[in-house]
């Protein structure tokens, strides 16, 4: 993965931090009886976390970058490697689950708190629903990116999680900066000429695509980048479409998100790609035949701490393509 300037720095920093196994910052008290809301639940913490388990490897990796590794109980859900720098904090924390974890493996790790990108993992037949977490003490924190209102920019609600992680661990100037530090790159990407149309291509599932829809984080990198999602007007993060809508909408540029390590078929941007060419109806489209692809990590389409490197990579696609 490419070093990002300025934001690669930051999390250099934390890497080193974690490497040497001392905490980014003192671990300062937070507040007596400090309370936020996630997801419409209110939730309060009266010490920082010391026993936090994280349901996915996004929500693992923003920990990870805020220096609070030694805080973290159990991980789970790993989809893909994580980078190099968080490598020897990652691998000294416990893997609870690679996969989704349960709500007897979740109880039995003794968290303080559980963090979350999707609300979809608190469920009866997961890790159990946060109303019964919370009945039995155990407060629950899902990003905000899952429960937006839908006026807010997805990366200002990523923000909004690194603040509330910064009160919740009494961490709030490493959140701080962190937030600065994405702000920086968000503003310095150079926006395209002409407003290019980009068709998002996240997955393929027996043969059919996936795209990135209105509203998530596709939608708000097309805006920085001044393109045009082209699937913009489905209200759906995800939608199911046809290589015929795709060719009837004739993007520019086509980005592809590469899931080779989730090992399912269609997962790796190289199989998307054969699929276009061999489509008949996809393999006449301009942006096919002239190669105009632009190959970013899948991972990095779901809102994340990882997100402005596929910001950065899009536009220097964009760049590149536009010669």
């Amino acid at each position: 993965m490419p070093t990002l300037p300025r934001f690669g720095a930051l999390l250099a920093l934390a890497a080193t931090v974690a490497a040497c196994g001392v905490s980014a910052q003192p671990r300062a008290a937070a507040p007596t009886g400090t309370t936020l809301t996630s997801c419409g639940r209110q939730i309060t913490v009266t010490r920082p976390p010391s026993r936090v388990v994280t349901l996915d490897q996004s929500a693992t990796e923003l920990l990870l970058t805020l220096g609070v590794h030694d805080r973290i109980a159990g991980t789970s859900n790993h989809k893909t490697p994580v980078p190099d720098r968080f490598r020897a904090a990652y691998e000294r924390i416990p893997v609870l689950n690679p996969k989704i974890i349960t709500s007897e493996q979740l109880r039995a790790a003794g968290p303080d708190l559980a963090v979350s990108p999707f609300a979809s993992l608190f469920t009866k037949d997961r890790a159990g629903t946060r109303e019964e977490l919370h009945a039995l003490g155990l407060p629950t924190y899902v990003s905000a990116v899952d429960c937006p209102d839908g006026t807010a920019d997805p990366f200002e609600l990523l923000f909004q999680d690194y603040t509330a992680m910064g009160r919740i661990f009494g961490v709030e100037e490493r959140a701080r900066a962190l937030v600065e530090e994405q702000r920086a790159v968000i503003g310095s990407v150079r926006k395209a000429e002409g407003r290019p149309k980009v068709v998002w291509l996240y997955s393929m599932f027996n043969g059919i695509p996936y795209v990135a829809g209105h509203g998530g984080i596709p939608s708000a990198m097309s805006r920085v980048l001044g393109a045009e999602n082209a699937f913009d007007d489905v209200d759906e993060l995800w939608p199911e479409v046809t290589w015929e809508e795709i060719a009837r909408r004739d993007p520019d540029v086509i980005v592809v998100g590469d899931l080779s390590e989730r090992g399912r078929p269609g997962d790796s941007a190289e199989e998307k790609i054969a699929k276009l060419r061999d489509t008949p109806v996809a393999a006449k489209l301009p942006a096919v035949r002239d190669n105009r692809f632009v190959t970013v990590p899948g991972i990095e389409m779901d809102p994340s701490v990882r997100s402005v490197n596929t910001l950065q990579l899009v536009a220097k696609g964009l760049r590149d393509h536009a010669r």
